[in-house]
């Protein structure tokens, strides 16, 4: 591919991004530049993630901040890019030319003085926000202040004064804004209709009421940026697994440095109490692991030499050597990270339509509020002017979707945000929201419902030996072979081998072993192997492998190995059926025998098996034939060969903890518990934020319908308009945060 084809990624930070209807401008400001493939601004996390071709890169990121620039001048747009400097990719990376503060290179802080300048640029939640919010609270202490003595004072030129001087304290930021929005084409926002109706209630004398409606307002939109800041905390809170160091072991001792500088093979240190910053083999030492952060289990995790450890859990109270498996970019905390942080580039449809909705919806109310005005007071008898144009003025009050356009995608993101904080990763709010309408549920077997580990789950030995008796046996006859079958049967006998009683080791291809031991002669294998030495064999009944054992020509029993089911399998079976799964089904390679056998201890409606990986694609594509159109198949699966499986179901969900990365890549959902149960959780995780994300629409556009109506008929006020705005938007938000709490799921 060449460099002109190649297509880039990049994520910049709004920093003062504190309006849902300025971060859908943004975006589409963004969008409509020549060369940007893709362009999605998260209001919640305040960042942008864009694609376009690589080659235009310096052109195109110079057009994007000057585009913002333009749109919301208090926005200030820094690259997240790493750099030598700042290794972490902490806020400001100027090596690569793009400081993006409005073509400025003053620094933070002369940035921060012009981001507040103009006021109300959304600069109430970063840098110097607190301040923001103490000068906004002094303003508007001191506009109450002077509008209590303006309306004690008798009517007249001196409180018309007060009132105007108590409006300007209060809301020329908001007056301002809406002109500079004006000088630009940017008609319908919150500023105009806050402005227009304000500055028109002061014209037709309703003086207490435009500074009052004004104060209001500016107390709901302080209040709303502390409860975004909240969700936002509370999100961002789920993100704090990024490691900040790592200890490396150097020939000159122990050393400082960024994980970014890490190679793998490397050694290092981890200190209790320390974050792991980076994947790797315990090499010496002996832990506890708080690995919460990423899989949302409580129990802390017991690690020793030779044991993974997983960067972005938390070490105990061991001294831990570790040799670097994965570079920090491929690393579990920064794959975490990427995946909770971009999630919003895939946006819901509900998401995706709220902001079209928006987008249409003022203008059109701006146009009936004006025909309100100008139409009654024309047509019908003794209709006063004023009276209408007050109305109009109500109706414009309420008309701001700001709790439509906050709420909603602050709910989807909390939802990913609260999955996360469960071991559960949502790569985007489209597949949460296609979880609600999941129907089918495929799964695959070996390490998704199994735990792909074998383990000797019966010894039946004939009447002469003992069950230890027949296990010695089998364990030195199996001493030197390196298959899951024999590692599982040295695992089972647990004590040291001692190879000098073994002589005479002979591995028969496709049959098992003949091996003397302590002097005996020691068949181990299959039926075949039996009944080529003439030997006469119990018939066995199992699902597993059996491996059969004759001692000096005499049968002396058997061993039976199986993969062994998950705990939490059949649990989520049923769950899911109890949530209204219409159908699970579990497709694998493995054997009839063995799949049925499965199948029923979970109580599976459907089963196939001895399936290669281009065949469970085709059955993924039979059920995908028999759905109805608005119903999703989900496909559950851990290894490379579930890969295509994953990418074809319509929502692919992989198990992250043993699972392999390619089939983590492919998948749209990861469970990093490696847990089934954790499935049920996810589509009731969905299906809550979707309950609250709908239930904030039809209380937003439910208290809008009513408040509308009761202000085109003379009977709402100014108070009630500014409530049906500001205090919707509060709840809708507050509302929104309740996705965050997981218990009682």
């Amino acid at each position: 591919m060449t460099q002109a084809n190649q297509q880039t990624r990049r994520e910049l930070i709004l920093e003062g991004l504190d309006c849902a209807n300025c971060a859908n401008k943004i975006e589409r400001g963004v969008q409509k530049i020549d060369g940007i493939t893709s362009c999605s601004v998260n209001f919640a996390n305040l960042t942008m993630v864009m694609e376009f071709p690589a080659d235009q890169e310096e052109n195109l990121l110079s057009q994007v901040t000057n585009v913002v620039r333009k749109l919301e001048p208090g926005v200030k747009v820094i690259d997240k890019r790493p750099t030598k400097q700042q290794p972490h990719g902490d806020e400001h990376s100027h090596e690569h030319g793009h400081s993006h503060e409005h073509g400025r290179d003053h620094g933070h802080e002369h940035g921060q003085e012009h981001s507040h300048e103009h006021g109300h640029d959304h600069g109430h939640d970063h840098g110097s926000g607190g301040v923001w919010n103490k000068t906004l609270i002094a303003r508007l202490i001191g506009g109450a202040a002077l509008t209590g003595a303006a309306w004690a004072m008798p009517e007249g030129i001196p409180s018309t004064l007060v009132f105007a001087a108590a409006y300007l304290l209060i809301g020329w930021d908001v007056v301002f804004q809406a002109l500079r929005n004006i000088s630009r084409g940017q008609v319908f926002d919150e500023f105009f209709l806050m402005s227009i109706a304000t500055i028109g209630a002061f014209l037709i004398g309703e003086y207490p009421e435009a500074v009052g409606v004004m104060l209001f307002y500016q107390v709901g939109e302080l209040l709303q940026s502390v409860a975004v800041n909240r969700s936002r905390r509370s999100i961002q809170s789920l993100l704090a697994i990024r490691p900040d160091y790592a200890n490396l072991v150097t020939a000159g001792g122990e050393k400082k440095v960024s994980p970014e500088e890490i190679q793998t093979g490397d050694l290092i240190l981890i200190k209790p109490g320390e974050r792991v910053p980076l994947d790797g083999i315990v090499r010496e030492g002996r832990s506890f692991l708080d690995t919460s952060a990423l899989t949302g289990e409580s129990v802390p995790r017991e690690v020793e030499a030779g044991g993974a450890v997983l960067s972005g859990s938390i070490n105990g109270n061991g001294l831990l050597k570790v040799e670097v498996t994965k570079v920090f970019a491929e690393s579990t905390a920064t794959k975490i990270l990427e995946l909770v942080q971009n999630a919003s580039a895939n946006k819901a449809k509900t998401e995706q339509f709220m902001t079209r909705f928006a987008r249409y919806y003022t203008p059109f109310v701006v146009i009936t509020a004006l025909l309100l005005a100008v139409i009654p007071p024309l047509v019908v008898s003794g209709a006063e002017f004023s009276d209408w144009v007050y109305r109009a003025l109500i109706f414009l009050v309420i008309s701001c979707p700001c709790a439509l356009v906050v709420s909603v995608p602050l709910g989807f993101f909390g939802g990913i945000g609260a999955a996360s904080k469960e071991g559960i990763l949502v790569k985007g709010s489209n597949y949460l929201e296609a979880l609600n309408n999941a129907a089918y549920v495929v799964f695959d077997k070996t390490g998704t419902l199994t735990k792909g580990v074998f383990q000797v789950e019966k010894i039946a030995p004939a009447s002469f030996y003992s069950e230890e008796e027949l296990l010695t046996y089998a364990a030195y006859a199996e001493a030197y072979s390196s298959h899951p079958i024999a590692i599982s049967i040295r695992e089972r006998f647990g004590k040291e081998i001692r190879t000098e009683e073994l002589a005479n080791y002979d591995e028969i291809s496709g049959h098992g072993v003949q091996v003397t031991v302590s002097g005996k002669r020691v068949l181990a294998g299959n039926a075949k192997l039996m009944d080529r030495e003439g030997i006469v064999r119990q018939e066995v009944d199992s699902i597993g492998t059996v491996v059969h054992l004759a001692i000096e020509g005499a049968y002396a029993g058997y061993l039976s190995i199986a993969d062994q089911v998950k705990d939490d399998s059949a649990e989520a079976i049923r769950e899911l059926k109890r949530m209204g799964i219409r159908k699970t089904v579990m497709l694998t390679g493995d054997s009839r025998r063995v799949g049925e056998a499965v199948a029923a201890k979970l109580g599976l409606d459907e089963v196939r098996t001895e399936l290669l990986p281009a065949d469970k694609v085709k059955e993924i594509e039979r059920i995908e034939a028999e759905k109805a159109p608005h119903e999703k198949i989900l496909f559950v699966g851990d290894g490379i060969n579930d890969t295509p499986v994953l990418a074809r179901a319509d929502v692919g969900i992989a198990m992250g903890g043993l699972g392999s990365d390619a089939a983590i890549e492919a998948a749209d959902i990861v469970i990093m518990t490696d847990q089934p149960s954790k499935l049920p959780k996810a589509i009731a995780l969905a299906r809550r934020t979707r309950r609250i994300v709908m239930q904030n629409i039809l209380f937003a556009l439910g208290v809008k319908a009513i408040f509308l109506t009761l202000g085109a008929f003379g009977i709402a006020t100014m108070w009630e308009a500014v409530f049906s705005d500001v205090g919707v938007t509060l709840l809708a938000v507050l509302n929104s945060m309740r996705v965050l709490r997981t218990r009682n799921l």
